[in-house]
């Protein structure tokens, strides 16, 4: 794609909570001045990045990848090797950690967005990652770092790093999308899974863990809606 002008860029990974920013900032913007981004870096499958592209397509907005293959010859992570068993400890930074992959990206896609003239970054993270899951880079304070450096590489004091889902859990993130009427089509096309599998995912890893327990807590409150794999969960008694 050559160059174009953009307001706004998203991270997009292709799972729930990027696909949701994704759609926030169409909201804003509308889908001709928003891009959406998604990044290679060698992880343990494609399926996000088939599912990042799909979304985009469906939705009408344009989408490139960036290769960012680097990060598997300067760190380990049991996402960049699938020879590594994944290990969550309690007390311990999960060795599905990779170091500084979300503060990279934005760099990244705030570099682009210079280029195109976009006057922000939007990405999908959230405290509740850091707090459960050892995510050090998926808090505001982070991107508040990310969003200073980002300012002086630009030349522009008022450039955002927009995180609106940040202070919010699962369940609340879907609210979101359920009052933008997208929330069934996201449980369908988004992939959290570690492990590339989709829907229900391999419930096993901590993103499936999160995903499914945020949906879990949703369907409690709004058990009408619909979507292929909802026998998996525990629907409220009528």
């Amino acid at each position: 794609m050559g160059k174009v002008s953009k307001k706004a860029i998203v991270v997009h990974s292709g799972g729930m909570d990027s696909s949701i920013c994704l759609l926030l900032a169409i909201e804003k913007y509308g889908t001709k001045d928003v891009l959406s981004m998604s990044f290679t870096y060698g992880q343990r499958h494609t399926q996000e990045l088939k599912k990042a592209a799909k979304i985009s397509k469906d939705i009408g907005v344009d989408h490139i990848e960036v290769n960012l293959d680097c990060l598997q010859q300067i760190t380990e992570s049991s996402l960049l090797d699938k020879k590594l068993e994944m290990k969550i400890e309690k007390g311990k930074t999960p060795n599905t950690m990779v170091v500084g992959r979300n503060g990279l990206m934005v760099r990244v896609a705030g570099i682009h967005a210079e280029n195109v003239g976009a006057e922000c970054v939007y990405v999908g993270v959230m405290e509740m990652e850091e707090a459960n899951s050892g995510y050090r880079d998926c808090s505001r304070k982070y991107m508040d770092i990310i969003q200073a450096g980002l300012r002086l590489d630009v030349d522009n004091p008022e450039f955002e790093v927009k995180t609106p889902l940040v202070y919010m859990n699962k369940k609340q993130s879907m609210e979101v999308a359920y009052q933008m009427g997208k929330l069934e089509y996201l449980l369908e096309n988004t992939i959290s899974c570690y492990e590339g599998v989709p829907e229900f995912g391999c419930g096993k890893c901590p993103a499936c863990e999160l995903r499914n327990s945020g949906i879990q807590d949703f369907l409690l409150e709004n058990p009408d809606i619909i979507f292929s794999y909802k026998n998996k969960f525990r629907l409220p008694e009528k």
